[in-house]
């Protein structure tokens, strides 16, 4: 008995398991890791208008739905690389740390967005256009692939536990005001200059933009801290470093990702479901929508562009509510929700897109809109939780960009390949609707982690009064432990029917 009291009150809280969060740092962390990921999302609210525009620039010898094809089908290849991203830039922010590998990818995410506006057209030189193209959008698809995950789990190991989803939630934010920011110059570009004029040299403009950005991106990220988890985490490995052999292969890269796939494959499976609700409802509103809009309904292009806006900011408006309520509410009821609200709502939002007009389309627009907030207000906070601190990054940058390699990514040529080769209009609903299925059962399977510590990390508050009265509550736990315990030893009968009752 005395070695199950000792056994138990080992696991009380102590003050020192308790980390008080520093309230500028965490401001500092949360602008950086955002600011990155509105850099990435502008390029995609950029790639996404000018999807019909840099079909003409870069593939002008195939009809108007084969450039289509063709412009989405070199924005889907950045996504074929992404996983060779998380393969790299994840386990090395295991080992090296999570700022570093979070500028590294700052860079190359800005260098080659840059790029991309310096190209030659294919009238200059013929086909090494779309070939340079492909190569930009492959080094960008490579940095990505340790952007987000990177970016989700620094905001996580930094946010209190109470806060993670409201936080988390800002990283998204940056997301929606990067496409907003994006697709807004697009469209001021399209109405000043016009069709011909975007096709000529106004296509460039927005793609420059990305060289400033990333130097502020860069400065901000540079300025950072490593986070309390992963500092916790090494000097950990380090008090434990004269262990050898087993213990030093499962620190290698090959170890780290066999115990992902082996040791941790449930969670794995759960991650790419939900990053695929979330994902494929994403890419149909933000980077197929202008496009299905324009080319298939022949609606007004600007239009069609001011209305995927104004749901842009409709989500950007709303997501660090959706964040604050996932705190409270529970991350695991709103992806469920969420899913269950996309299978039946879908359809009838594509049949209000397609009605003409505009209010009944911008009524359709604001339902997928808010579907979408959804998931983009909890997933930075439900994904990093999956996994423990010391393989946080790597299985998480892993599991993410195989999935919207597959699924996500992919959704635009998907959905306008579908389109092209049946006709039938319906398809992106379609398409939602299977996402939601996949959504609503991966969360079914959900540990709901919401004002809980992360995985292989203590708690972590915002105060030290917090944090005094966290240790008071788990002593008092233990104590009540502890004496059922001993109940239970004394009087087993009668401990029994106690609990029965």
């Amino acid at each position: 008995m005395l070695r199950t009291l000792l056994r138990r009150r080992k696991k009380m809280l102590t003050i020192e398991d308790v980390t008080v969060t520093d309230r500028p740092e965490v401001h500092r962390a949360v602008s950086a890791a955002a600011l990155g990921n509105m850099m990435e999302w502008f390029d995609f609210g950029v790639y996404a208008y000018m999807a019909a525009t840099l079909g003409k620039v870069f593939f002008p010898s195939g009809s108007s739905g084969a450039q289509v094809i063709a412009a989405f089908a070199t924005f889907a290849a950045a996504f074929v690389v992404r996983p060779l991203g998380g393969l790299v830039f994840g386990p090395l922010g295991d080992r090296i740390g999570r700022q570093k590998v979070l500028a590294a990818t700052m860079i190359m995410m800005a260098v080659s967005t840059f790029a991309v506006g310096l190209l030659p057209a294919y009238a200059t030189v013929g086909v090494a256009a779309p070939v340079l193209l492909l190569a930009c959008r492959l080094v960008q698809g490579f940095s990505t692939g340790g952007e987000y995950a990177g970016a989700t789990t620094y905001i996580a190991e930094y946010a209190p536990d109470k806060r993670r989803g409201f936080l988390g939630s800002w990283l998204d934010f940056g997301t929606f005001v990067g496409y907003a920011l994006g697709s807004g110059l697009v469209t001021v570009l399209t109405a000043t200059l016009g069709t011909d004029g975007m096709t000529d040299w106004g296509w460039r403009l927005p793609f420059l933009v990305a060289g400033p950005l990333g130097l502020i991106g860069l400065y901000m990220r540079m300025r950072l801290e490593e986070t309390p988890a992963f500092r916790a985490e090494a000097e950990s490995a380090e008090s434990a470093a004269e262990l050898a052999g087993a213990e030093e292969a499962r620190q290698s890269g090959h170890g780290r990702l066999k115990e992902i796939f082996t040791g941790h494959w449930h969670a794995v499976l759960i991650c790419m479901g939900l990053v695929v609700v979330y994902n494929v409802t994403n890419y149909v509103v933000t980077s197929y929508l202008p496009t299905f809009m324009t080319e298939t309904l022949r609606q007004n292009p600007t239009t069609a562009q001011l209305l995927v806006l104004g749901t842009m900011i409709l989500v950007a408006l709303t997501i660090t509510t959706v964040g604050r309520r996932s705190d409270t509410w529970g991350r695991r009821p709103l992806f469920m929700a969420g899913s269950a609200a996309l299978v039946a709502l879908a359809a009838p939002a594509l049949l209000l897109i397609r009605a003409g007009g505009v209010l009944l389309p911008a009524l359709g627009c604001c339902v997928l809109g808010l579907l979408l907030v959804v998931f983009a207000g909890t997933s930075a906070a439900t994904l990093p939780a999956l996994f423990p601190t010391r393989m946080r990054y790597g299985a998480l940058s892993v599991s993410y960009n195989i999935s919207v390699s597959l699924f996500g990514g992919t959704t635009p040529l998907v959905v306008s390949a579908l389109l092209e080769s049946t006709g039938d209009e319906m398809v992106p609903a379609y398409y939602l609707m299977g996402a939601g299925v996949i959504g609503f059962c991966s969360a079914f399977f959900l540990h709901e982690t919401a004002g809980k510590p992360l995985r292989g990390s203590g708690p972590m508050v915002e105060t030290p009064e917090q944090a005094q009265r966290l240790v008071a509550h788990s002593r008092t736990e233990a104590g009540r432990r502890a004496r059922n315990v001993w109940m239970h030893l004394r009087h087993p009968g009668r401990h029994r029917h106690h609990e029965e009752r």
